[in-house]
């Protein structure tokens, strides 16, 4: 009876199904989501926090007075060092909602600066990926397919941007345009809009986006589906959008991590620099120039935000090859070679 039951046939998984199958067993790339994960929800409490803590992160409180254990205690104390001259800020308490972080030279909390920082951090940093990811994939997608003089005019202007070091360029954009801002027709952009260092770091990592996916262009416009869409007569900006750029998706997502990692270490070197984000807004980068002078009586204000870029790079890097690993169905072989 049973030889005589048709064979149920088997049911497929589609790439995509197989591809985050095989994300999910890996280890390493979901706890350092985990923690991405939980980085960003942390930062986009701050509002949340500072309203519980009742404080302002971006008002100076020389003058605050908290209470520990049922006792005053100034925020910003009298010196004990040298002639006693001056003031140095609280350290940690360890309470949250009570200047958990301590204070900076201005008498404001350090946690919630962080945490503001932070989503700061965060949204210039992923405004970015999307700019440079949507221009690159835009200057590739169009030198790869369409070739001749656009291919050559759109490749030299891309290796103008390739031969500045990625740092002198958006250094020199930003002290540029730090003084006047950006005027281009009816669009403005002020001098200290957080606008202006997306789009500063936006530009400086196009070519890094634009080269890999012309590349990938170049061999799929010579591949049979494309030759068999030109000679029934479909568009090019129809084959582009339904043939090419379904095929270079993967690419295009695995970027999204790593670039936003790259993204989050120029935005903070340039706030570092005060050439990023500028006050009275802040970024992790501009809490570290914070606490520079402070490292040997309260350290914390500049090795937390320190910390925090380093430990939210490190995940997405980690993530990133993990997605890598999932998405890129060579990675399988070079794996089994090895």
């Amino acid at each position: 009876m049973s030889s005589q039951v048709a064979a149920m046939p088997r049911k497929t998984r589609g790439p995509w199904a197989v591809a985050f199958a095989k994300l999910a067993t890996d280890r390493a790339a979901m706890a350092s989501l985990a923690v991405f994960l939980i980085i960003v929800l942390a930062c986009f409490s701050a509002p949340l926090y500072a309203k519980w803590a009742g404080t302002d992160p971006f008002a100076s409180t020389l003058d605050a007075v908290i209470q520990i254990d049922g006792a005053d205690v100034p925020v910003m104390e009298q010196s004990t060092e040298g002639l006693g001259l001056g003031y140095t800020p609280i350290g940690p308490t360890w309470r949250l909602g009570n200047y958990f972080l301590g204070a900076d030279s201005q008498g404001r909390d350090v946690m919630a600066r962080l945490l503001y920082g932070g989503l700061n951090s965060l949204l210039i940093s992923g405004a970015a990926t999307i700019f440079t990811l949507i221009v690159g994939t835009m200057a590739g997608l169009i030198a790869g397919y369409f070739g001749g003089i656009t291919d050559t005019v759109l490749s030299r202007l891309l290796d103008v941007l390739w031969a500045f070091p990625i740092y002198l360029l958006a250094i020199s954009l930003s002290i540029v345009t730090i003084a006047q801002g950006i005027a281009i027709g009816p669009i403005e952009i002020q001098s200290g809009s957080l606008w202006l260092p997306v789009i500063i770091i936006g530009i400086v990592y196009i070519p890094y986006v634009a080269r890999p996916i012309r590349g990938q262009v170049l061999a799929l416009r010579h591949s049979e589906f494309v030759f068999a869409a030109i000679n029934l007569g479909v568009p090019g900006w129809r084959i582009l959008w339904r043939d090419i750029l379904p095929n270079i998706t993967t690419t295009l997502i695995v970027f999204v991590p790593l670039m936003m990692a790259l993204n989050m270490l120029t935005e903070s070197a340039l706030s570092f620099l005060s050439i990023g984000v500028q006050p009275p807004a802040a970024s992790w980068g501009t809490i570290i120039q914070d606490g520079q002078a402070l490292l040997y009586t309260r350290p914390m204000v500049a090795l937390v935000p320190g910390l925090a870029i380093a430990v939210s790079v490190m995940a997405l890097n980690v993530f990133g090859d993990g997605l890598r690993d999932a998405l890129d169905p060579r990675s399988k072989v070079r794996l089994g070679r090895d």
